[in-house]
C-alpha cells in the first residue's frame, strides 16, 4: 500500500507520535473507498449504550446483531468501525483485519443525570482486539469535565504510548450553557479546540449553528456572517490548530437524506475531513444504508 500524499500531508502534522501510532492513523485514512483522499466516513454504534437498545435499533432489527454493523461498515467502503467494548469483541475475530475499529472506552446511559462517563475499556481491551484507536467522550460545561479531561490524559497516554491513536468526541453540555448553546458555534469551536489541547488525533463534534452563546466572545465573531453552514465548519477546522488535527462531524439525530447530504457538502467545503455518522444509517433498511453511504462517499470525492 502506497501512502497518498495527502495522507503524507495530514501525519506530518502529528509531530510527536510514533511511527506505530501514524501507522494506525494511516490505517484509517487509507481504508475503504475514500481510502488516501484525505477525507473519512465513520460507523458509529454505540447508541445502544446511550439511549437503549429498542431505541437504537428496533426501527431495524437487523441491527441488534454486532454483525450486521461491522459487515455494514466494510460493505459501504468505509474508513473505519466505532463501539463499545461488547460490541467490538462480538465480531473481533469474523472480522479481523478487514476494517479498522475504534473502541469506545467511556459510556453512559439514558437515565444518568449527571453529564459524565464511565470508563467501560482500555488500552489492553485495544491492543487485545486489533483496534487502531480508542474513542472518548468529554462534556466541556460540565461538573465532571476536569475528571473526564484527565482520565483522557492516562488513557491517551498510555494509548499512544503503544502505538493506538485517539479520537475524543467533545460534546458541550452542562454548567451554564442553555440548550441553544450546546450547538453554538462559539462553543462547538471552543470545544473542539479543547479536543486538541488534550491530545486528540480525531476530533469528532457537531456541526455549530450560527448562535453565538458566549457574552464574552461576542465581540470576536462581530462583523462576520455566519449564516453559511460551510463557513462554520472552517471555524471549527481553523481552531483545531489551524486545520493541523483531523476533525469529523456527527450526524446528529435522524434526519433526512437531503439533510445528511447537504451537512455532507458542507463540511466538506469548509474543509472538514468528514463524517461519524450512526443513526443516519444503521437505523435504515441495509439497501437504504449502502445507497446512503455511497452518496456520501461521491459527494467527500467532490463527485457531487
Amino acid at each position: 500500500m502506497t501512502i497518498t500524499p495527502a495522507v503524507k500531508a495530514i501525519l506530518a502534522n502529528y509531530e510527536s507520535d510514533n511511527p506505530g501510532t501514524k501507522a494506525n492513523l494511516a490505517r484509517i485514512l487509507m481504508q475503504g473507498r475514500l481510502g488516501g483522499t484525505g477525507k473519512m466516513i465513520i460507523l458509529p454504534v454505540d447508541q445502544g449504550f446511550e439511549h437503549g437498545p429498542a431505541r437504537s435499533f428496533s426501527v431495524n432489527p437487523d441491527a441488534y446483531d454486532p454483525h450486521y454493523h461491522y459487515q455494514l461498515a466494510i460493505d459501504a467502503g468505509l474508513n473505519a468501525y466505532a463501539a463499545p467494548l461488547g460490541m467490538i469483541e462480538a465480531g473481533a475475530d469474523t472480522f479481523a483485519g478487514q476494517i479498522p475499529t475504534i473502541l469506545k472506552v467511556n459510556s453512559a446511559n439514558s437515565w444518568a443525570s449527571a453529564k459524565d462517563q464511565a470508563v467501560t475499556g482500555g488500552v489492553e481491551d485495544a491492543l487485545r482486539l486489533g483496534c487502531a484507536a480508542i474513542g472518548f467522550t468529554i462534556y466541556p460545561g460540565s461538573e465532571h469535565f476536569f475528571e473526564l479531561v484527565e482520565e483522557i490524559r492516562e488513557l491517551s497516554l498510555e494509548a499512544k504510548s503503544v502505538g493506538i491513536a485517539t479520537v475524543v468526541w467533545s460534546y458541550p453540555r452542562g454548567g451554564d450553557l442553555s440548550k441553544e448553546g450546546e450547538l453554538a458555534l462559539d462553543v462547538g469551536a471552543y470545544a473542539a479546540h479543547m479536543a486538541a489541547l488534550v491530545g486528540a488525533h480525531i476530533i469528532k463534534v457537531k456541526l455549530p449553528s450560527n448562535h453565538i452563546e458566549q457574552k464574552d466572545a461576542q465581540k470576536a465573531y462581530e462583523g462576520n456572517d455566519w449564516s453559511a453552514q460551510a463557513d462554520r465548519v472552517r471555524h471549527v477546522v481553523k481552531s483545531c490548530f489551524n486545520g493541523r488535527r483531523i476533525v469529523v462531524f456527527s450526524g446528529g439525530a435522524a434526519k433526512g437524506a437531503d439533510a445528511v447530504y447537504q451537512d455532507a457538502r458542507d463540511i466538506r467545503d469548509g474543509g472538514g475531513n468528514g463524517s461519524i455518522i450512526g443513526r443516519n444509517t444503521f437505523q435504515r433498511p441495509r439497501d437504504e444504508a449502502l445507497a446512503m453511504l455511497g452518496r456520501l462517499v461521491r459527494i467527500y470525492k467532490g463527485e457531487e
